[in-house]
């Protein structure tokens, strides 16, 4: 599958405010603190694991490619439960160094448009 147009992404950083999400927008929800024994913001494999927007970015594309999930022409990340989107920001900007190949495909395919 190959694209013509990057994806734009929307980051949603402000609680309560209310998602519009269409058929063909993907929606990324990133909780907050598991609260297994650190304070927000530190570092913890477990919990950037499922905060690491590239390798979720990612992981959309390659299910859609399998056939997994429905096409989509736009993403909504719901960062609005972290107590610092700041990463976030960046690694959709791009300011953050690749820590694998995927982040470079995650570059190519998809741009931050808005923050809410």
């Amino acid at each position: 599958m190959s694209r013509s147009a990057p994806i734009p992404v929307t980051l949603v950083t402000r609680p309560g405010k209310p998602l519009s999400v269409d058929a063909d927008i993907a929606l990324i929800r990133l909780p907050a603190n598991s609260g297994h024994g650190h304070k927000d913001g530190e570092v913890c494999i477990a919990c950037s694991g499922q905060t690491d927007i590239r390798a979720l970015l990612y992981n959309l594309l390659e299910e859609q490619k399998r056939g997994m999930r429905p096409a989509f022409s736009r993403v909504v990340v719901d960062a609005s439960a972290l107590a610092d989107p700041e990463q976030v920001v960046l690694a959709l900007k791009g300011k953050l160094p690749a820590q694998a190949l995927r982040d470079h495909s995650v570059a190519r395919m998809f741009f931050l448009a808005d923050t809410l």
